[in-house]
Order: structure tokens, then sequence, then C-alpha cells
């Protein structure tokens, strides 16, 4: 069985009081991490990586329990010869990258005995998409799931993870890259109004390997999904997108962290939200670690959002930390705002009123990440899903 590990507290330094002698780990590499549920308490929202979210609204998924039967259907678009048969939790690939952070994910890896394995064979190029439909079936039902994505050496694939319909879904997403490998992993929540998916997406992406992982999330009532990438081999690459939708009463969030571990890696990251509606709420946080021996390292991480209605609010916290100083380059930035006023007036200008030009701002705005998922069928129905938002928030 793989053991847990757990991170001391860090000792408070210059205190006044020797009494007062530790304070919480603060940094998202400190975090402990733990196989059993019973190792983290049930959130209060006071802690550190749950003190932006709506604890109140998440239903069962901090619940110790098995799955019900009816919560969650699984339906494929995946050739038989790329799944492998998963049983226990020590079955071949399962936690050589995965450790559970958090409530939710270690509950998630307890309750789900057999993972969902996915593995694209050494030195193939699958041309189609790998597709992982999973409906919800009941708002008020409780689901667990660990999904393996293994990408073997020089192999490349395109994998979409699409949710639907409503749960109270509890999940895990192991990603391993191997040397040479190039991944694209896609994951769209288009859930109903009334489910609750609570994600932990953790990846590592090996020597001269590469990584694109989008987030899509336009639909639900509680959405939080935190991937986690680890580039351990030299001249990794990561990027790591993002697009939320946030409506009246929805609750978007991710959580990203970024480790740069092996020397000459190179990571993207960019999320763009849009926000309307009373109480619309989006969370962004960007964790980017360089590690000592992450020398050459190429990083930059940024968070836009567009809010367009009054009561609307987005959370965007990015953070970098470096502990080398020979990189090529790092950054961060964030950007929250309304409309861009010469926007509109350039688009008036030309005829356009500003109905449409509203319109043609936002999808611009969002589009973006929307074509970074390579799925030309996908790119074509999110666009309209978000041009259906507009016109429900009587935006468009």
């Amino acid at each position: 069985m793989t053991t847990a590990t757990q991170a001391p507290a860090t000792r408070a330094e210059g205190h006044i009081d020797p009494a007062a002698a530790f304070v919480p780990v603060q940094t998202r590499s400190e975090r402990p991490t733990s196989f059993d549920p019973a190792d983290f308490d049930v959130p209060t929202g006071r802690e550190v990586n749950w003190k932006h979210s709506p604890i109140a609204r998440m239903g069962t998924v901090f619940v110790d329990e098995d799955s019900a039967a009816h919560a969650v259907e699984y339906r494929f678009d995946v050739p038989a010869q790329f799944r492998v048969e998963s049983i226990g939790p020590d079955a071949a690939a399962r936690g050589e990258v995965f450790r559970p952070e958090d409530r939710t994910a270690a509950i998630a890896w307890k309750r789900t005995p057999d993972a969902l394995h996915v593995r694209i064979p050494a030195n193939e190029e699958h041309e189609g998409t790998l597709r992982i439909d999973l409906v919800g079936r009941d708002a008020t039902a409780h689901a667990n799931a660990h999904i393996i994505v293994e990408a073997m050496p020089n192999s490349a694939a395109t994998v979409l993870l699409y949710h639907s319909g409503a749960a109270q879904y509890a999940q895990n997403v192991e990603i391993i890259v191997r040397d040479g490998a190039r991944l694209n992993l896609v994951s769209v929540q288009r859930w109903d109004e009334d489910a609750v998916h609570v994600a932990s997406h953790q990846a590592r992406v090996d020597r001269d390997a590469t990584l694109t992982h989008v987030v899509v999330s336009l639909g639900g009532g509680v959405v939080r999904v935190n991937p986690s990438v680890e580039l351990a081999g030299a001249g990794s690459e990561c990027k790591l997108y993002g697009v939320s939708f946030s409506d009246a009463g929805q609750h978007l969030e991710s959580q990203v962290f970024m480790h740069h571990k092996g020397p000459h890696t190179t990571g993207d990251v960019l999320y763009k939200g849009a926000l309307q509606g009373a109480d619309a709420r989006s969370v962004w946080i960007g964790d980017v670690l360089i590690g000592p021996d992450a020398s050459g390292t190429n990083s930059y991480e940024a968070n836009r959002n567009l809010v367009l209605t009054d009561g609307a609010r987005a959370e965007s916290i990015p953070n970098l930390e470096i502990q080398t100083g020979d990189i090529q380059g790092a950054g961060h930035a964030s950007a929250t705002g309304r409309f861009d006023d010469e926007q509109l007036f350039y688009l008036q200008a030309r005829g356009i009123d500003e109905e449409e030009a509203r319109r043609l701002v936002v999808v611009g705005f969002l589009g973006e990440i929307v074509q970074k998922t390579g799925i030309p069928s996908l790119e074509a129905e999110l666009t309209a899903a978000i041009l259906a938002e507009l016109e429900a928030g009587g935006q468009a």
C-alpha cells in the first residue's frame, strides 16, 4: 500500500511569544497529503485551500461514503485497446503521480476501488478524440471517481472528459505523460444548475513531453476543478488553459499549481472568465513554483476576467515562487474589469450596434481559450453555448 505523507507545520521565526510557535502551512508545495480521508477534517471554510469555496453548498462531497449506483453514467468513445483493466488501489500506474491534498480527493481515492484507466500505446498517434461522457443522473446522489490517463512514450492523443446532468461528484484525474509523448486533455463542465463537481487533476510530464490541459466550466451550481502539474523531465512543457462563464448563483473555481522540477522546462497558464448576474462568482488561484534544479525555465501565468453586470464577483490570486536564479523568464498577471469602452466605441464607429458589439467582444475574449481545445466540433458547440449564456443574461 502507498503510505501517506504529512508535512509538518512551519515554525514562526522571530515571534515575541515563544508559546505561539507554529503557523499553518501556506504554500501549495508544502500541503500535507494522505490517502486516508480521516486525516483531513471536514472543511469549515477557514482553511487556506477552502476559504474561497462555498462549503455550505457543496452537498455530500465531504462525506466518506460509497457512490450511489445510479449517480453517474459513463459512456465511452474509446477503442477497446486503449482501455486498461485497473483493479484495486495497487493497480499499475495508479498512485504513481496522484497524492490526495484534501478530503474530497482522499474520499474519491478510497471509495473508487477500480479506476478508469485510458492508456495511449507507445509510438502511436491517435488522430481522433478519445471521448468519455460522464452523465449525472441524480442531483442528490453522491458519486466518486478515479480516472487515469496515461500517454506512453512518444505517443500522441486528445482525451475529452465531458460532464453533464447533475450529481454530487468527487473526482480524481491522474495524468501521466511519459518521455516524448504529447497529450491534449480537455475537461468540459456543462452540468445542470444543481450539480456539485469537485475535482483534483494531478499530472506529471516527463522528458521532452508536452501536456495541454484545458478546463471549460459553463454549467453547474458549484464547480471546482483544480489542476496540478509537475514538469519533472528535462525539456518538458505544459500549457494550462481555462475558460468559464458564471451566471447568477454559480460558483466556478480553479486552483492551479505548476511545479517546474526539471531543467529547461516551459510553462504557460492562461485562464479567462466572464461573469453576469447576481451572485455570479469565479475564483482563480494560480501557483507557480520554480524549483532549485529547474535551470533554464521559462514560465508565465495570467488570469483575465470580464464582469458583465453588477453583483458579479471574480477573485484572482496569482503567486510565483522562484528557487533558482538560472531561468530564462518568469512572470504572472491578473486583470478583472468591465467592457473596454474603446473596443465598444471602435466597433460602433464601424456601424455595429451596441448589442452586437458587446456580443463580439465577449465571444472574442473567451474564444481565445475555446480554440485551444483543438477539437473543431467542440469549439463550435462551446461558442454557441457562450452566445446562449449571453442571450439568457440579457447581455447579448
